[in-house]
């Protein structure tokens, strides 16, 4: 599984961005589309999560401010950032959480992450 994240950028604090992700390769059923964040010198850390029946869950630092959404036909993700403020600033990184089954028949369960996409906040 592959996967493609884009949409970063440089923006004022208060500005809005939109991040993109789209998964692609032997993908099988996707259960949960994330997104994470690290920031320099910091660890990685959880910004949100949708599961495949909708179900989201959000950082408290981004709750009400951001918004994740998936296309479920188009394995992508997305995250609309609003109200940015300059601790934002991150390389973020979507994941994907699913399984699919080998030749064999055999489930694999997989958790991947793609690139990550380098978003400033400026004060």
């Amino acid at each position: 599984v592959q996967l493609q994240a884009f949409g970063g950028g440089l923006v004022q604090a208060g500005g809005s961005l939109r991040l993109s992700c789209a998964a692609s390769g032997r993908i099988g059923s996707i259960s949960t589309l994330g997104w994470h964040r690290q920031a320099p010198g910091k660890e990685r850390e959880l910004v949100a999560t949708v599961t495949s029946g909708g179900i989201t869950n959000y950082a408290d630092s981004v709750s009400g401010r951001f918004t994740i959404s998936r296309d479920n036909a188009k394995n992508g993700v997305f995250l609309q950032m609003n109200s940015l403020k300059p601790e934002d600033t991150a390389a973020y990184y979507c994941s994907a959480e699913g399984r699919y089954y080998n030749d064999r028949g055999e489930p694999i369960v997989y958790r991947n992450w793609g690139q990550g996409t380098e978003v400033t906040v400026s004060s």
